[in-house]
C-alpha cells in the first residue's frame, strides 16, 4: 500500500483463533452491524450473529451468512445440529458484542428476563459483554432507561455511550449508535489479553511544524500512522496510554489521553512533564533537529528579493534528553528514519540516545516510512539482539515491537 487510509492504523489482523458473538436489535442503525462484521472478518477472528426478529426487518440473516458469520440465530429454535443454541457463545466465545443494542435488550439483559435467543446467550454469556445502544433521544433519557443503564455498568458490563445528533425520525440528542470505529476496537479489546494492563506508556508520534513567517513552517511528511498504531496497540492489550501528536496524526480512541502539539518545543515540553509518571516511552515522531529563525507574523514577500537565505537553530533533542533521564525502571523505544546505511545507523543510535530499541526503516519508499501504512524495519536491542523484518502493516511492526518488550 503506497498511501495511508484514514484507518490503517486500526487495521489489526492477529485475531486468528479468536471468536465474537454479535447480536443485533431492531433499529435503523443495525445496517452498520455489516460493516462491523466485515472488520471483525477482516481482523482474523471468527463471528456468529444473533439477530433478533425486529432486527431481521431491517437486515435479514441471510445478509450476514453472506459476509462469512457463522451461525447465524434468528430465533429460539436450533440452528442445524445447535439444539444448545442459547449456551453455545458461552461456552465457544471470547466476547459477546450487541451492536446495535435497544431499550428492550437493556431491560432484559438487566431484569434476568429472556425471552428470545439474543437474551438467553447475553444471560448465559460469563465473558466480556460490549453493550453500543442505538435509539430514540426520548427513550435512551427515560429514567427507566438510565436506570438500567447504570445497572449494566455496575454489573461491569463494558458499556458505549451513544453519541449525539440528528436521529432517523429528525429529532436531535443522544442515541445515536457511536461511531464504529470505537465499537469495533472496544470489541477487539474484549477479546485481547490484557498482558500489559498496569502499565503506562507514552507515545510521541506525526510531524512538527516550525513556524518562519506569518503562513510557512519546516516540517516533513510524517502521517503519524505508526505511532498512532502503537498508541492503539497499547491500548487495546491493557496500558494506559499518553499519546503526543504533532499536525495531522490520526484519530485515536477517546480513552488514549491525547495531547496535541505543534513544534519540537511544544512536543519536548508535553513528553517531559509525562516521563517521570511513565514506565516505556516509543518515540516515532519525526521531530525536527532545527527550527527556522522566526521572519516574524507578517508573511515574507518576494517582492524586490532576488535570493533568500534563512538560518536555523537546533531544537532540544527529545529522544537523547530523555533518554539521559531514563531511570532503571523505564523503558525507551526509538525510530530511525534513515535513506542509507540503516543498521549501522541504527545501532550507532541505540547506543547515542541510550535507549533500549530500535527500530530503523528506509524512508522515501512506497512500501515504507513516511505516507504509508507499511514498514520494513530493522530493529536492535540493548541486549545486542537484532532482527531485519520484511514488508508488513504498521499494525503488525507495532505489536510485534511490544511483544518484543514484554520480553526484555
Amino acid at each position: 500500500m503506497s498511501s495511508t487510509s484514514g484507518t490503517a492504523h486500526l487495521a489489526f489482523s492477529g485475531y486468528m483463533g479468536k471468536r465474537l458473538q454479535l447480536g443485533v436489535c431492531g433499529s435503523v442503525a443495525a445496517y452498520k452491524s455489516l460493516d462491523l462484521l466485515r472488520r471483525f472478518k477482516d481482523s482474523g477472528a471468527d463471528v456468529g450473529a444473533t439477530v433478533t426478529e425486529s432486527a431481521a426487518r431491517f437486515v435479514t440473516p441471510l445478509s450476514f451468512e453472506a459476509l462469512g458469520a457463522s451461525p447465524v440465530y434468528s430465533g429460539m429454535f436450533p440452528v442445524g445440529d445447535d439444539v444448545f443454541g442459547h449456551l453455545t457463545p458461552g461456552e465457544a466465545c471470547h466476547a459477546f458484542l450487541i451492536a446495535p443494542a435497544t431499550a428492550a435488550i437493556m431491560a432484559k439483559i438487566a431484569h434476568g428476563m429472556a425471552d428470545d435467543m439474543l437474551s438467553c446467550q447475553a444471560l448465559a454469556f460469563e465473558g466480556p459483554l460490549v453493550i453500543a445502544p442505538a435509539m430514540n433521544p426520548r427513550m435512551w433519557n427515560n429514567p427507566s432507561t438510565q436506570e438500567n443503564w447504570q445497572k449494566l455498568k455496575d454489573r461491569g458490563h463494558i458499556t458505549i455511550e451513544p453519541g449525539c445528533g440528528r436521529m432517523a425520525c429528525m429529532d436531535v440528542g443522544q442515541g445515536r449508535l457511536a461511531d464504529l470505529d470505537t465499537i469495533f476496537l472496544t470489541g477487539l479489546k474484549a477479546m485481547t489479553p490484557q498482558d500489559m494492563a498496569g502499565t503506562k506508556v507514552m507515545i510521541t508520534l506525526g510531524p512538527t511544524r516550525e513556524q518562519w513567517d506569518g503562513v510557512r513552517f519546516w516540517s516533513n511528511p510524517s502521517s503519524g500512522v505508526m505511532g498512532a498504531s502503537f498508541a492503539v496497540a497499547a491500548w487495546l492489550r491493557g496500558a494506559q496510554v499518553h499519546a503526543v501528536c504533532g499536525p495531522g496524526t490520526p484519530w485515536l480512541p477517546a480513552a488514549i489521553m491525547r495531547y496535541d502539539v505543534t513544534s519540537a518545543k511544544e512536543m519536548y515540553k508535553a513528553t517531559a512533564d509525562l516521563w517521570p509518571a511513565v514506565d516505556t516511552g516509543i518515540f516515532t515522531a519525526a521531530v525536527a533537529d532545527f527550527s527556522p529563525v522566526p521572519f516574524g507574523d507578517a508573511k515574507f514577500k518576494k517582492a524586490g528579493s532576488d535570493s533568500l537565505r534563512v538560518e536555523f537553530t537546533p531544537n532540544t533533542d527529545i529522544l537523547k534528553t530523555l533518554g539521559q533521564a531514563k531511570r532503571d525502571d523505564q523503558r525507551i523505544i526509538g525510530f530511525a528514519a534513515e535513506t542509507g546505511d540503516l543498521q549501522a545507523n541504527a545501532v550507532g543510535k541505540l547506543q547515542r540516545k541510550n535507549a533500549d530499541m530500535i527500530v530503523g526503516n528506509i524512508v522515501g519508499t512506497p512500501e515504507s516510512g513516511f505516507q504509508s501504512a507499511t514498514n520494513k524495519v530493522f530493529v536492535a536491542d540493548r541486549n545486542g539482539r537484532t532482527e531485519e523484518w520484511p514488508v508488513q502493516p504498521k499494525t503488525e511492526v507495532a505489536w510485534r515491537i511490544l511483544d518484543w518488550l514484554l520480553q526484555m
